[in-house]
This record gives structure tokens, C-alpha cells and sequence, in this order.
């Protein structure tokens, strides 16, 4: 695997946790500066404390001037040339109890937490020697499942916004993918598994396996799966590699 010049900062949103942490790491141990975005603060400082990270920046995605702050105080420190757009939020629930607000926080967070994280670095970016741009998407973005139809919307808009702005830089010196991962190991599908249980009374092992179902290896992907496949597009062999929406999901699609 090609690795990073060590001049790379990079910023991972929701950085604190789960995937967003295990990407980091990964950065990390590439040779790159990282600064975790997010509002946890002690979950951030806890990471930057484990070695995951070098830096805190502390904003919530979906406050475009909050973010924007945050993001101009972290290239200040050192020019931004990889972006993690990873912090994202799920809720599941029929359509027919899907309100409006529903489907507002699953945009605000999902898609226009990437929006807004893209449009704070790119400026900068441009003037590096090169920018990697990754969305973490979801298997979601690239396929329906039912009762996550506004969250399936949100991750469906991700990639198409990767695909368009990759066409819009694509002759410049930053490339933009999506990584989908299915079903992963962390807090956010824990949330997914709890409730499973309760509405179905079925047992921990039940709920997993309801998940892990959907992946043709038949398991959760692990964090560390997902790391390792947006480490590799922020690598210098990935040059070429640009509108992409690369599942990790053992097969699912």
C-alpha cells in the first residue's frame, strides 16, 4: 500500500468513536498529522490521548458557521490536505412515521454535515500539492432497506454529491470518493441492535444475526475494514481513483 507524505494533515469528522476513530488511527500511523472533529470532547481528547490523533477541533457538522471555524483554526495550524467526511447519525422508523423532522436531521447530519465539512477545506485544499476528499457513506447510499428510508435518502445524496464534485475537480489535483461500509461493529449499529431487541424481544445473538444477514460472509464488518479501504484512496497510488463509491460489505453489493 503506498503511503502518505508526511507533510499530510488530515481531519476526520466524528472522529471520536467507531469508524471515524479507527480511520484516524490509521492516518496516524501512516505518517499523517490528524486532527479528530466532533462534539464529544472528551471522547475526542481521549482519542488524541490513545495516539489516534494529534489534535481536537469541536463543532457539530451540521452548523455550517461553527464548522467553518473550526475547520479554519485546524488548517491554520497546518494546511488541510485530507478530509474524512465521517460523522453521521442514524434513526430508523416506517415511512409512514417518518415526519418531516425526521428526514430534516438525517440531511442535516448525513449530507450537508458533508457538504458544509467539503466546502470549509476545499478553498485550501486547491492549494496543496494534492487533496483526497473521502465521504463515509453506507451500503445505504447504494441500495434501499426498509424503515431507513430518510437516512437511505441522505447516504443515496453523499454519493451522488461525490460523483458530481469529483467531475467538477477532476482537473485539479484533489479526488473525490465514498466509502460504504454495511453493517459495521461499532456504537451507532449497537443503537440498531438495542432496538431490535426491544421491538422484536429476540436476544442479542438474534438481533446481530438480523444484521449480518445482509452480508453474503455472513458477520459485521469491523472498523478497522473500513479504515483500511480509506487509507488506501488517501495514498499516492490512488491518484487515478476519483467519483468512486466503494462498498465494504463483504459482497452485499
Amino acid at each position: 500500500m503506498s503511503g502518505l507524505p508526511h507533510s499530510s494533515h488530515a481531519l476526520v469528522t466524528g472522529g471520536g468513536r467507531g469508524i471515524g476513530r479507527a480511520i484516524a488511527a490509521a492516518l496516524v500511523g501512516a505518517g499523517a498529522t490528524v486532527t479528530v472533529l466532533g462534539r464529544n470532547v472528551a471522547s475526542l481528547e481521549e482519542t488524541v490521548g490513545a495516539g489516534a490523533a494529534h489534535f481536537v477541533a469541536v463543532a457539530d457538522v451540521s452548523d455550517e458557521a461553527g464548522l467553518k471555524v473550526a475547520i479554519a483554526e485546524a488548517h491554520a495550524r497546518k494546511p488541510i490536505d485530507i478530509l474524512i467526511a465521517n460523522a453521521g447519525s442514524a434513526e430508523s422508523a416506517p415511512f409512514s412515521k417518518s415526519d418531516s423532522a425526521l428526514f430534516a436531521r438525517m440531511m442535516d447530519v448525513n449530507f450537508m454535515g458533508v457538504v458544509h465539512a467539503i466546502s470549509g477545506v476545499l478553498p485550501g485544499m486547491k492549494d496543496c500539492p494534492r487533496g483526497r476528499i473521502v465521504a463515509i457513506a453506507s451500503t445505504a447510499g447504494l441500495k434501499g432497506y426498509a424503515y431507513v428510508s430518510a437516512y437511505a435518502a441522505a447516504k443515496h445524496a453523499v454519493v451522488g454529491l461525490v460523483r458530481s464534485l469529483a467531475l467538477e475537480l477532476a482537473g485539479s489535483n484533489v479526488t473525490v470518493n465514498a466509502v460504504c461500509p454495511g453493517f459495521t461493529d461499532t456504537e451507532l449499529v449497537a443503537g440498531s441492535i438495542e432496538n431490535i431487541m426491544k421491538k422484536t424481544g429476540r436476544s442479542r445473538e438474534q438481533a446481530i444475526a438480523e444484521l449480518a444477514k445482509h452480508n453474503p460472509q455472513g458477520r459485521l464488518i469491523t472498523p478497522q475494514e473500513v479504515a483500511d479501504a480509506v487509507l488506501w484512496l488517501c495514498g499516492e497510488g490512488a491518484g487515478a481513483i476519483t467519483g468512486q463509491a466503494i462498498a465494504v460489505a463483504g459482497g452485499e453489493i
